[in-house]
């Protein structure tokens, strides 16, 4: 942003802009909400049951919050966990106050937070080999 009385620049606007219309459906105010009072990574079955929507529609609707960050999935083997990304939710009352005109509380400065590494499964020791008989 130039001016206090201008407009916010382009790329800032469209970046807010994401994260308004991803917020912009109930069930995904109730899934970010949901996994930010939890505190903890759920599976989509325990966000199933506490938002009770589909499968699928719950799906749908981590993929949407997790492209723009507000969610993030956590891999342990086969299984996914979707933890709220607390960098970016601290920031979008900023964005808010921003995009109001009123001024920030501090600098809008949400870097993503890394995705945990995905566990590789314990490698397994080769099978021992048993030593080649010899001439003696």
């Amino acid at each position: 942003m130039k001016e206090a009385n201008g407009p916010l620049d382009r790329p800032t606007a469209t970046e807010y802009a994401s994260w308004f219309k991803a917020l912009a459906d109930p069930t995904r105010v109730q899934i970010v909400s949901l996994l930010a009072r939890q505190g903890r990574p759920m599976n989509v079955g325990e966000i199933v049951d506490a938002v009770h929507v589909g499968q699928s529609t719950v799906s749908a609707h981590l993929k949407v919050l997790a492209e723009v960050r507000f969610v993030l999935v956590d891999r342990h083997g086969t299984a996914r966990f979707h933890r709220i990304n607390t960098a970016c939710v601290e920031c979008f009352p900023t964005a808010a106050d921003l995009v109001m005109g009123r001024p920030a509380p501090a600098a809008p400065t949400c870097p993503p937070e890394e995705d945990p590494p995905e566990e590789d499964p314990p490698e397994e020791d080769p099978p021992e080999e048993d030593p080649p008989e010899g001439d003696d």
